[in-house]
């Protein structure tokens, strides 16, 4: 069955709670794995999410030897191996998602920071922007398209479900100039646009181009938060082939700041909207 939590963040979550029991009950990985006859890196492997299944009988194994008697704490570890287990709805697009998918991360994140230069962030785009997009990218079949633009329409759901992400998007004036798909596609994708920003937890920021020099002259990025303190914020870069995670915390730190710095360049929300506003109102009158 496929879920709507993130198996990876589970299982962070679990390696990280078996590292710090196993420091804190006085055995390393080695005497763990030589106390249970099992092979030298088993212990390793499970502390550090390569290994993407840790039954039941191991994990009451490890409790019992780290003395961990807490029944609800037990509880929610073995919650953690059975979540981490399961399969998340990306699954199901095999064609268009890699093992490391960033809905995999996106599934759990509270709160979500995006730099775009040159197009609309993917969880802001409507059926028809995403598909000229797609469409503009090197040629493949009608199937692993039509994968490819169902997996990201999916993906835009964490920003209207029950408890949604937030949403901080600093876009380029030039992404919102660009025609994909023409004029009327493009002007439909800046209508979307408003009204996303109505929405409390999206805020969407434009960085007008006469700033000219700005912080983020680099390659876009995602910031990606999550509520639980074990699970560590994390980067997302796309590239060609596939998207680039990066969890160093130097790294995620540097990409704050520079996020921060282009928050500060960019302008308000409200005169964001007026940008955008003004820009449909052009494409009505070229048209």
């Amino acid at each position: 069955m496929a879920t709507a939590h993130s198996p990876t963040l589970r299982l962070r979550r679990l390696a990280t709670r078996l590292r710090r029991a196993r420091e804190e009950a006085g055995f390393t990985s080695s005497q763990v794995a030589a106390k249970f006859k099992w092979s030298a890196g088993k212990v390793s492997k499970m502390e550090t999410g390569e290994t993407k299944r840790i039954s039941a009988a191991d994990l009451d194994l490890l409790m019992d030897l780290y003395e961990i008697t807490d029944q609800a704490e037990r509880d929610g570890m073995q919650a953690l191996a059975r979540d981490a287990r399961q399969r998340g709805w990306w699954s199901k697009y095999k064609k268009v998602f890699s093992d490391r998918a960033l809905p995999d991360f996106e599934a759990e994140a509270s709160l979500i920071r995006t730099f775009e230069a040159q197009l609309i962030p993917g969880l802001l785009q409507t059926p028809e922007y995403a598909e000229a997009l797609l469409k503009g990218g090197r040629l493949t079949d009608s199937e692993t398209l039509q994968q490819k633009l169902d997996a990201r329409m999916a993906r835009r759901t964490i920003l209207t479900r029950a408890s949604p992400a937030r949403l901080r998007a600093v876009i380029d004036e030039s992404a919102l100039k660009r025609p994909i798909g023409g004029a009327d596609v493009l002007r439909g994708q800046l209508a979307h646009l408003l009204y996303m920003a109505q929405r409390p937890n999206i805020d969407i920021q434009v960085l007008p181009v006469e700033i000219g020099s700005h912080a983020a002259l680099c390659a876009p990025f995602t910031l990606l938060e999550f509520p639980d303190p074990l699970d560590l914020p994390i980067i997302y870069i796309d590239t060609a082939a596939d998207g680039l995670f990066i969890e160093d915390p130097d790294e995620v730190e540097a990409h704050s700041a520079t996020f921060g710095d282009i928050q500060g360049s960019a302008v308000s929300t409200a005169r964001s909207a007026t940008i955008i506003t003004d820009l449909i109102k052009s494409l009505e009158q070229d048209t």
